[in-house]
């Protein structure tokens, strides 16, 4: 006999959110209520080999094994087993995450085992076992990833971009809030601070200084934005930010609508601090 068992789940979130998060193993002890601890052996950019260690047992046993994850991101299809696979001859599943509707995810577990004959569980009772459990799962992962949904996140709650200058943090994005239509954030620039120029060629950006003063520099013509003034940088336009005040400056941005993939969203048209100047970079001063 071989044992299968089928759940499945409606999350209120954007599939791309929910495959991000069920899909980045460091975090499931902060989705699943019965794992301690996960430690990362060896990954790739699709697959994941990990051990999994789960809480105490009401006996006070502690389960741990390894398993191994491939996933396809295109079809968002997941293909697991287990490595050691314990009281199980065989462990294999298969996560699906279909999306229904713009914030709405059906989260499908398939699992097929079959146990060893030593094991304390046959594989009938282990069948009853997880799809009990799955259940349980499933509504707890459902309810803590819409409450992330309608987190208030912090400046300092996300890492820094440093790269084209300033101090940027992207704060309410596609994995932070599951946003599908654009993100925003906030950048912090010294005086002087400059962010080097770049472009969006899928967004437009809506750019408001909450404190201090910048020069943008759009396509190579300046304008000046005072604290409490906004402005729309058009698709495609050129634009380099510095900081002209005299104390700190921040400014808030939001980009919208999103570029299809999120390496697509800036493209650089000269080099950050540090970096080597782009191959296609024009020359300083030059102007497409």
């Amino acid at each position: 006999m071989i044992g299968h068992t089928e759940n499945e789940i409606t999350v209120d979130a954007p599939a791309g959110f929910v495959w991000t998060h069920l899909n980045d193993v460091r975090s499931w002890p902060d989705l699943f209520t019965e794992y301690a601890s996960v430690d990362v052996l060896a990954e790739s950019t699709d697959s994941v080999r990990f051990r999994l260690t789960m809480h105490p047992d009401e006996q006070g046993r502690v389960w741990s094994w390894v398993s191994e994850r491939h996933w396809d991101e295109e079809l968002r299809v997941v293909r697991a087993r287990r490595v050691e696979t314990g009281p199980f001859e065989f462990m294999n599943i298969v996560w699906t995450f279909h999306e229904e509707a713009p914030d709405r995810t059906v989260m499908r577990w398939t699992q097929d085992f079959r146990m060893r004959p030593e094991a304390p569980l046959d594989t009938a009772a282990m069948t009853d076992r997880i799809n009990a459990n799955s259940v349980v799962q499933m509504q707890i992962i459902k309810d803590r990833l819409e409450a992330r949904r309608r987190t208030v996140v912090a400046f300092d709650d996300v890492p820094a971009n440093t790269r084209r200058g300033g101090d940027l943090r992207a704060m309410v994005t596609p994995v932070t809030s599951g946003s599908s239509s654009g993100f925003c954030g906030a950048v912090r620039l010294a005086p002087g601070e400059t962010v080097t120029e770049h472009y969006h060629p899928y967004s437009e950006e809506y750019l408001y200084v909450a404190r201090g003063r910048l020069k943008a520099e759009l396509d190579g013509e300046a304008v000046e934005v005072a604290q409490d003034h906004a402005l729309l940088i058009p698709r495609n336009v050129r634009h380099r930010l510095t900081s002209t005040a005299a104390g700190e400056t921040l400014a808030v941005f939001q980009l919208s609508p999103l570029a299809p993939r999120p390496e697509l969203g800036h493209v650089d048209t000269e080099p950050g601090p540090g970096d080597a100047p782009p191959a296609d970079a024009p020359a300083q001063g030059e102007r497409a």
